[in-house]
């Protein structure tokens, strides 16, 4: 048998209700769900949905919450930092053959472009999200 709390949008087996009692961390507003709905609610969301609970606190399936803003710069800055590793190992090889003069002068204009790319990905402002298009 499980128990849902609505407060922590988690199940809770009955059989470790005694150790969650022990330590005081046994949710207040957990009630007793069917092994249906527990199986239902504890699998992967639909798209779009997450697990949340309706107006009598069982589990239901819920809208994402949109991002706040300080996830959408985190992410941001995540996909900034990958970028720039990319730009990064472009530039290295490149920049490897024209420092021993065996650069073909197609690998000479790629690493001016990947250079330009890498200022430009620099000042990307995270908040604003204007990403320059890399090289091809």
């Amino acid at each position: 048998m499980y128990f849902f709390s609505a407060t922590t949008s988690n199940f809770y087996p009955e059989i470790l209700k005694p150790d969650y009692d022990k330590s005081h961390t046994w949710p207040d507003d957990a009630i007793q769900v069917s092994e249906d709905i527990y199986l239902e609610y504890s699998a992967m969301p639909p798209d779009g949905k997450e697990r949340g609970a309706d107006k009598h606190g069982y589990p239901a399936w819920v809208n994402l919450a949109p991002p706040t803003p300080e996830q959408l710069k985190a992410t941001a800055e995540k996909k900034k930092l990958q970028l720039r590793a990319t730009a990064d190992q472009e530039i290295e090889w490149r920049q490897d053959a024209v420092d021993e003069r065996i650069a073909s002068d197609d690998e000479i204009a790629d690493l001016a472009a990947w250079k330009k790319y890498r200022v430009l990905l620099m000042r990307v402002d995270t908040t604003s999200l204007d990403w320059p298009e890399p090289p091809k």
